[in-house]
């Protein structure tokens, strides 16, 4: 059979994962100020998207136990029932587009077809936006990041024309040399600086927990990762509040105005810490802020409420830039939700933060992840229980581009992205920076964060005191 492959243990692992009430997708939405020509999206998708054959092929799962799934080509495949045109009532706002968002992140895929599509969306204020949705076992966030920046320009009007047939194109890369290779010749130096700016992004996700190479370094180094995985197992459960519990199928997505990168760069530069750091204690301040608001008590600065979030770690080398797949660990970073100073916040923050960097937690995951992939349905159900009370919510900070991007001729607005909650969380908190800005997005199950608008408005709140602060330090040493 041509074109037929082995799925890898790690990307099965994220397949059998899916449940009706916890679907294994990657959703994103980027939103524009003017309308988008169907047709030239199509032609982008085409000669860009369509370079990975992978997005030709589809899941096929064999009827005899222990076989792995597979990849095939779909002998069918309809570029036209991957891109669908919708509308909202116009003119729609960011409350009516969350909407829609909400409810297609709530649909299934497919899975007779090669499992991703995108949604144009018109009808939203004076532009539009779009929604792609991929599945987890095709790439990781990173990944897509590589792919969606490949399908970018930096001028609205750079040439669209395919650098070499796409046939030839091989199912799990681009061909050529680098993330970009044979795109495009006509694009230039455009093309060099769009494969930095994918480096960047893949060098700087590292960050997000940690060095991640120093992680695989102690990660082979048998006491540490023994140690590492003995001290996963026999964590304690995160305790019960209202973002933990039983889902249903709705879930609910929002995200909030940007913020500029450049305040975040002043909080850090006066208050000390990381851009992560930060981040992560605002956060921390709106998951607080929600729960106080609902009535619940989470203690004070001197103790009380802690739960655990699942950062995702990058752990590619620059020779797996511009490939698909998983190949990514978890970290479990414990939030104090109960310190209401942010001061005290940021630097316990700051403190768990550089204990991690000396942990092997993520090498571990990926390990635990790809003996999943290899292992039964009930082993894999077992390791999904054993892992789901060690934490409450997903939190992913992605480095996106610093400079405005294009697609299709119009210059994207904002970019926003939600990993899956794996483990049967019911919260993810994800962050992106874009064109000197910081977006925020959150999705939630329904049922148990019905209202995840609220957690932004207060880690906007947070970063806002944090800012103050800041101001308030540099006006002294002034």
């Amino acid at each position: 059979m041509a074109n037929v492959e082995l799925m890898s243990p790690v990307d099965v692992a994220w397949l059998s994962m899916e449940e009706p009430t916890n679907l294994m997708m990657v959703n994103a939405v980027i939103t524009f100020d003017r309308p988008l020509d169907v047709a030239r999206v199509r032609q982008v998708l085409e000669y860009r998207w369509l370079r990975y054959g992978r997005f030709r092929q589809r899941v096929v799962r064999p009827p005899v136990p222990l076989l792995r799934p597979y990849w095939q080509d779909d002998p069918h495949f309809d570029l036209g029932l991957h891109l669908q045109r919708t509308a909202l009532p116009a003119p729609g706002d960011r409350a009516a587009l969350q909407n829609m968002v909400s409810d297609l992140m709530s649909t299934p895929l497919d899975f007779s077809r090669p499992p991703w599509k995108f949604y144009i969306i018109e009808n939203y204020g004076q532009g539009c936006a779009i929604m792609a949705r991929t599945h987890h076992c095709l790439a990781d966030g990173m990944a897509l990041v590589a792919v969606l920046l490949a399908m970018t320009d930096f001028t609205p009007d750079a040439p669209l024309t395919p650098g070499e047939p796409l046939a030839g194109a091989p199912a799990n890369g681009l061909m050529g040399n680098g993330l970009l290779g044979g795109l495009t010749r006509e694009v230039g130096n455009t093309v060099g600086l769009a494969r930095e700016l994918a480096g960047r992004a893949a060098r700087g996700a590292r960050a997000v927990a940690g060095d991640a190479d120093r992680a695989v370094g102690l990660g082979e180094q048998g006491a540490g990762f023994g140690l590492a995985a003995g001290r996963l197992l026999a964590r304690s459960a995160d305790p019960r509040t209202r973002l933990k519990g039983k889902l249903g199928v709705m879930k609910r997505a929002a995200w909030s105005p940007p913020f500029p990168l450049n305040d975040i760069k002043l909080i850090k530069n006066a208050l000390g810490g990381t851009i992560n750091d930060v981040l992560v204690t605002a956060v921390a301040g709106g998951l607080r802020r929600y729960l106080v608001a609902a009535g619940d008590d989470v203690g004070d600065d001197s103790g009380g409420l802690e739960i655990r979030a699942a950062l995702p770690v990058n752990l590619r080398g620059d020779d797996d830039l511009g490939k698909l797949g998983n190949k990514f660990g978890l970290v479990f970073l414990t939030l104090p939700i109960h310190i209401e100073e942010p001061l005290m916040r940021l630097a316990e923050v700051r403190r768990r933060m550089l204990e991690l960097k000396r942990s092997a937690e993520a090498p571990v995951t990926l390990s635990i992840l790809g003996a999943m992939g290899l292992g039964t349905d009930a082993f894999r159900e077992f390791v999904v229980r054993t892992l789901e009370p060690k934490a409450t919510i997903v939190l992913t900070n992605v480095p996106g581009p610093p400079i405005p991007l294009y697609l299709a001729g119009q210059q994207i607005r904002e970019l926003m992205f939600w990993v899956p909650q794996a483990g049967r969380l019911g919260v993810g908190v994800s962050i992106l920076s874009y064109a000197g800005n910081v977006h925020l997005g959150i999705a939630t199950d329904a049922g148990l964060v019905p209202d995840p608008e609220r957690v932004l408005v207060g880690v906007h709140a947070e970063l806002a005191r944090l800012k103050a602060l800041a101001n308030a330090v540099n006006r002294v040493q002034t």
